[in-house]
């Protein structure tokens, strides 16, 4: 039996003892051990160094909120995960645990210098002293910082484990499994059609019912309850138990993200079940039954081991069967200790004192303590502690005293009552008021579905407790009697905030407000005398509440000391904002199965193959791979270009425009819908016309663009650019959704259901009318800017005359199946006119040729249509579309706006850098650039056509400056270009027409 295991009790299997090491050394255990209680029952009480000063520390609680026994678990590089706390790292055969930020040992620890260099290292210190000289930050303090700063370490090798998501829908989710959250499941599950989901943090349910040593309710112990309880809800099938799960942040409409540990616990997992499981939920109700923690004090030396929560230490006796030590000193401002005192006492713990803050203490656990014989100090703090790895002594205070008493001990158990756990709520955007009865911030006005129950709004009395989980498992009001019949005693919610009196001198005494952060209450107090008043301020000024504990052990004390110093309550000087994640999450829960091949997964066309074979080099677009182009006998871009751009403006080429997006506009409104997304007007479109269509953001800049085909009376076939599909998928469903809810549409992405050929050139529609099936595709029968539904050697078809090019073009949309074969049926048709595969590279050539804009390369998100030369495209007399009144705003309009417009440099050979800054034009070509920028280069080609080089530009003023000379300033010198107008070939567009 380990050193401080008692002989019998607590829920851990001592039939199944399990070994384990921490730092080397290695221990024993039983299943059910945490690997806290397991250090402690061997009588480890240092297990870190503090962040900044690498003071010893020890185990302060039993749960999540712990803020020293931060620990990394793992044997090897690929299963290593720092940062776990060692409260909630259950034990199994083999664990592998070492302590962190410390060097070269945990006992020998060199960075323990800080601690004697403490008072130069005062709150702020970073913002004082390393500001000046600038050469002495970069040479020698950023380095020290950076090498200082985080706890643990990053293992080296990659996650070897599985992370899975899941997303669920339930009627009532209740956060928390003690009797609030029990009382709460049972109620609302009693609905048979009320689906009911009840997680949990610990790996057994039940709370503070589990260590509960002396309340019956219904004639059951607190764990006996919990086994009654439980068994109730897993014969129910409309329950769903969750424990091991942080509900880790709550977002709106009452979506939830739940982290389950599935096989962290086990010494050896199914390698093909998940390490984590995220559940993503979304409830229709929230129980929020996250019950209190228990508060610090803060004392002088505070933050020696052995110095733990009084609840925490009487949950490890209880529920563990561990001793926290064998002599203790007992510091409280309630009566809860007093509890913790008696059955720690029982457990076979000597209490040395009790001292209590209030100045009459007085109830029934207060005279049950002294019954037994127990010394009771009232009105006495805890001036200081002595011992160097763990508390030796304690040294007690009274009131008016002008020396303490030095009791030794080996624990010291403290508690200045509870704060109610609040941070979900917080994270729901609900409100708080302070209570000053409790002397902590309780829920007030609810913004979501959500109802607190039980402790954490501020309810103690364990009847009191289950008839709150009842109701608000209901959903009634709360309040009322419980069903249950309760035999406890209460022990009241009496506690004390801020710093305890000690008589030292305040500024040498290091009293600890953050544990984590090193925080001490002159840290705090320098935070006032240097000006600040809010806690958010004093919270970044100090650190104090950040990291891992976010608050929840340092807030209160942090708020009491502010307000003291300044004068003003704590209402008056804020609440730090809660944020997710509740407790530290692993990167793995978040991505998921979206790592390695998966993070990026590449998307490829039905087309990609058949391009791969020929050679063809691949770029990646949005989230595709693309054919960049086609070389053939050793060319390079430029060569293999020009040849593509021959070949589509002489004869015909083939192009992959399967990775444009695609959205299908269905419903009785789509023709409503679609007038009031794009710019120009839809409704009046004929079935089987196509039109170009723009999308606008809210505030009037060009998001997107595409071509728009009506199939039906009430259904269109959308297009959009390649990387815009899910940027305009979900755009159009914010609106449907929230603005337009009424309008009777549905939207389908059909991106990758149809693969989409371009036959573009003089010769196309010689290439496919043999192949179309019974369609007259002449120039008389379906004209530019038409479509026709049909079928192309049997398979369905949608076909477009649309053109990206400026020559006639066809579009073949078939079922993406199909795609391969009906390509390979047209490049095998248009053989005899030397048909051309080209990528996407000549596709932008051939494009700027002709003055068509890509959105995202001719637009920077601040372009309107006018700009980009789509003035044309903004339909005058609409009622309403997307950014319409923003376009009315003077900025949008204003003269010396950016206008898009074509550049011709001086050398016909020089082609110009995409991104290039323009600039007024100067005779010397070697003269340095002056005054601001008039535009930029947004595309730059060579022109196979033209025979020379081509660019697109946005310039201030830009129309109005045709024929007019401006600079390109680079570095070999200025680049002279005439603006011109941006269309370069058959401004007529008579190869349309054909």
């Amino acid at each position: 039996m380990s050193a401080f295991r008692t002989a019998s009790g607590g829920r851990v299997d001592r039939a199944s003892p399990l070994t384990f090491s921490f730092d080397g050394v290695t221990y024993r255990g039983y299943e059910g051990d945490t690997l806290a209680s397991a250090l402690l029952a061997n009588g480890v009480h240092l297990v870190g160094r503090s962040f900044k000063y690498h003071r010893p520390r020890g185990i302060v609680t039993a749960g999540s909120e712990e803020p020293n026994a931060l620990v990394g678990v793992g044997a090897d590089e690929a299963h290593f995960t720092p940062n776990l706390r060692a409260t909630q790292v259950e034990l199994y055969e083999g664990l592998v645990a070492t302590s962190q930020n410390r060097w070269p040992s945990l006992r020998h620890d060199v960075g323990a210098v800080n601690d004697v260099l403490g008072k130069f290292f005062s709150a702020g210190f970073y913002y004082k002293t390393f500001m000046w000289p600038r050469s002495a930050w970069e040479k020698l303090y950023e380095p020290i910082i950076r090498h200082a700063a985080g706890l643990g370490r990053a293992p080296e090798a990659a996650d070897a484990d599985r992370y899975t998501q899941r997303f669920a829908h339930c009627d009532v989710l209740v956060i928390g499994a003690g009797p609030a959250g029990l009382a709460a499941a049972l109620a609302a599950s009693e609905d048979p059609e009320a689906r009911v989901t009840l997680c949990d943090e610990q790996a057994e349910m039940g709370g503070t019912l589990l260590h509960e040593s002396d309340a019956v309710i219904d004639g059951f112990s607190g764990p006996a309850f919990v086994r009654d309880c439980l068994h109730k809800l897993r014969t129910r099938p409309n329950v769903t138990l969750l424990p091991r799960t942080t509900a880790f942040g709550f977002y709106p409409h009452n979506f939830l993200g739940l982290c389950e540990r599935v096989t962290e616990h086990l010494a050896h997992a199914d390698p093909r079940q998940p390490r984590e499981r995220l559940w993503q939920v979304r409830a229709s109700r929230v129980v929020f039954a996250t019950g209190s923690i228990e508060r610090p004090i803060v004392f002088p030396d505070n933050d020696r081991p052995g110095i733990l929560m009084a609840e925490a230490a009487r949950q490890y006796a209880n529920r563990y069967g561990v001793l926290p030590g064998r002599r203790a000193v007992v510091f409280t401002a309630g009566d809860s200790a007093y509890r913790a005192a008696l059955d720690l006492k029982a457990a076979g713990v000597e209490i040395a004192a009790i001292a209590d803050l209030r100045d009459d203490p007085s109830g029934p656990y207060v005279q049950k303590a002294r019954a037994a014989g127990i010394p009771v100090y009232p009105g006495t703090s805890v001036s200081g502690t002595a011992g160097r790895l763990r508390v030796a002594s304690a040294t007690l205070m009274r009131k008016g005293w002008t020396s303490g008493e030095t009791i030794a001990c080996d624990c010291l158990l403290m508690s200045a009552g509870f704060t109610p756990t609040i941070s979900l709520f917080s994270q729901s955007r609900g409100k708080m008021r302070w209570d000053e009865a409790l002397d902590a911030y309780v829920p007030a006005e609810s913004v979501e579905g959500e109802r607190s129950a039980g402790a954490c709004r501020g309810v103690y009395a364990l009847a009191d407790v289950l008839a709150d989980g009842e109701a608000a498992g209901h959903g009634t009001d709360t309040g009322g009697a419980s069903r249950h019949a309760v035999e406890a005693i209460d022990t009241g919610h009496a506690g004390f905030r801020g710093a305890a009196f000690h008589g030292g001198d305040p500024r040498t005494v290091k009293a600890f407000v953050d544990f984590q952060n090193d925080v001490t209450a002159k840290d705090v107090r320098l935070a006032t005398q240097e000006g600040f008043r809010s806690i958010e301020h004093v919270k970044r000024y100090t650190t104090s509440g950040m990291a891992t504990d976010q608050g929840r052990l340092s807030n209160i004390n942090a708020l009491a000391i502010v307000s003291q110093e300044i004068g003003k309550p704590e209402t008056a000087i804020g609440l730090t904002t809660f944020r997710p994640p509740y407790t530290p999450t692993t990167f793995g829960s978040f991505a998921g199965a979206a790592r390695g091949r998966l993070f990026d997964p590449v998307r490829t066309t039905p087309i990609h193959d058949w391009a791969a074979e020929r050679g063809a080099a691949f770029e990646d677009v949005g989230i595709w791979k693309r054919a960049h182009y086609f070389p053939q006998g050793g060319e390079d871009l430029h060569a293999a270009v020009a040849r593509e751009c021959r070949a589509v403006r002489q004869s015909v080429g083939i192009f992959d425009a399967s990775t444009l997006g695609k959205i299908e506009v269905v419903g009785p409104d789509a023709a409503e819908f679609v007038e009031r997304i794009y710019t120009n007007p839809f409704k009046k479109l004929a079935v089987g016309g196509l039109r170009y269509g723009v999308t606008l953001r809210e505030d009037g800049f060009v998001m997107d663009d595409g071509v728009v085909g009506r199939i039906a009376e009430d259904r269109f076939h959308l297009t959009t650019t390649t990387g815009g599909a899910p940027r305009v998928l979900h755009h159009m469903e914010d609106y449907l959704q929230t603005e337009w809810p009424h309008l009777d549409v549905w939207l389908t992405s059909t991106t990758e259901a149809w693969a989409t050929i371009a036959v573009q050139g003089p010769n196309a529609r010689k290439v496919i009318e043999g192949l179309v099936d019974g369609l007259d595709i002449s120039r008389e029968a379906m004209a530019h800017m038409q479509m026709r539904e049909g079928t192309i050697l049997g398979v369905p078809m949608r076909l477009w005359r649309v053109s990206f090019t400026g020559e006639l073009g066809f579009e073949i949309n078939v079922p993406a199946g199909y795609g391969r074969q009906i390509w390979e049926a047209v490049y095998a048709a248009g053989e005899p006119y030397a048909i051309t595969p080209y990528g996407t590279e000549t596709m932008h050539v051939l494009r700027a040729e002709k003055g068509y804009i890509i959105v995202g390369q001719e637009t920077d998100g601040t372009a309107v249509p006018d700009d980009v030369g789509l003035g044309w495209a903004v339909a005058k007399k609409k009622h309403d579309f997307v950014g319409m009144r923003s376009l009315a705003r003077p900025a949008l309009s204003a003269a010396g706006r950016k206008q898009m417009v074509g550049l011709l440099t001086r050398e016909a050979a020089t082609v110009l850098e995409e991104g290039a800054q323009i600039v007024e034009h100067h005779e010397q070509a070697d003269a340095l650039a002056s005054g601001s920028a008039l535009g930029h280069v947004t595309s730059a080609y060579h022109s196979e056509a033209l025979g020379r080089s081509i660019a697109l530009a946005l310039v201030r003023n830009g129309r109005a400056r045709l024929g007019e000379t401006v600079d390109i300033p680079m570095p070999g010198g200025r680049i002279a270009a005439e603006i011109v107008d941006p269309v370069f070939y058959d401004k007529a567009n008579e190869r349309l027409d054909v």
